[in-house]
C-alpha cells in the first residue's frame, strides 16, 4: 500500500488552471463553467484591472488591436472583447461554491477585486498569489483571504525551513512551487509551520497522484478530468 502523508486539508483544492483550459478556451466563462462541471473544486486565473476600475481575468493583460497590443489597464471595460471575463461575471455566472486562486498581475486590481469578492461573500475561499513576499505582507491587514507566495525552491536563498518560518511570521498562508520541487519531506516541513503547500503545472495523472501522496493542499492543472481521477485511486 502506498503511504499517504498528512495534509492540512481533508482533500486538496483542485484548481483548474485558467478554467478547464485543456478542454475549452482559457479564461472564458465556458472554461470556468466546464471546470466546475468536471469536478474542479477551485478555479485559477490572472487578475488585471481596466482603466475604469473593473477587475478582469486574463493571462497576458493585453488585447490585440490591428497590429498593436494594448494593455488592459489602458482600456475601459466597454473596449474589451466580449470573451474577456470580469470577476463579477465569474461569480454571477458560476456562483461561489469554489475556491478561487488569482495571480496579482496588476496590484491596482487588488482593491477593486476585494470589493467584488466581498459583495459575493466569497473572501473566505479566495487565494491571492504573488512572487514578492513584501507585497503579500502589505496585504495581510487588508484581507482575510489566503495569501500565497509563488516561487521556486531554488530561489529560497535562506533555505526552505527559514522560508517557512518567515511565511508564518508574515502571516502568509501558503507557498506555491512547481510540482517538481515538492517532496513528502518538504510538505511535512511547511506543514510543521502550518503553511499550506500548493503545486502548479501538474498535467499528468502520475504527477498529480504523487502530489496527493505527499500531502499537498492544492494542485493546479489544465486537465480537470486528470486532477479528479488521479486523486480517486
Amino acid at each position: 500500500m502506498e503511504q499517504k502523508f498528512a495534509s492540512l486539508r481533508d482533500r486538496p483544492v483542485l484548481f483548474a488552471h485558467r478554467g478547464a483550459s485543456a478542454h475549452a478556451t482559457e479564461n472564458t466563462l465556458e472554461a470556468f463553467h466546464l471546470a466546475i462541471k468536471l469536478g474542479a473544486t477551485g478555479l485559477e486565473s490572472d487578475l488585471w484591472v481596466t482603466s475604469d476600475g473593473v477587475p478582469v481575468l486574463s493571462h497576458d493583460g493585453y488585447i490585440k488591436k490591428a497590429l498593436r497590443r494594448k494593455p488592459i489597464s489602458e482600456l475601459k471595460k466597454t473596449e474589451l472583447p466580449e470573451h474577456i471575463c470580469t470577476l463579477d461575471d465569474l461569480y454571477l455566472q458560476c456562483g461561489t461554491s469554489f475556491d478561487l486562486s488569482l495571480d496579482l498581475k496588476n496590484l491596482d486590481a487588488s482593491e477593486p477585486a476585494l470589493k467584488v469578492v466581498r459583495r459575493h461573500s466569497a473572501e473566505s475561499r479566495l487565494w491571492l498569489c504573488h512572487t514578492d513576499m513584501s507585497v503579500l505582507g502589505t496585504m495581510r491587514s487588508l484581507t482575510r483571504a489566503y495569501l500565497v507566495h509563488s516561487t521556486r525552491l531554488r530561489y529560497l536563498k535562506e533555505g526552505p525551513e527559514r522560508h517557512a518560518a518567515t511565511l508564518a511570521e508574515s502571516g502568509i498562508d501558503a507557498v506555491n512551487f512547481h510540482h517538481s520541487d515538492w517532496s513528502a519531506g518538504l510538505t511535512t516541513l511547511f506543514h510543521r509551520f502550518e503553511r499550506y503547500c500548493i503545486g502548479w503545472d501538474a498535467q499528468y495523472e502520475r504527477v498529480i497522484h504523487n502530489l496527493y501522496l505527499m500531502g499537498i493542499d492544492g494542485i493546479h492543472g489544465d486537465h480537470v478530468d486528470r486532477l479528479v481521477s488521479a486523486g480517486s485511486g
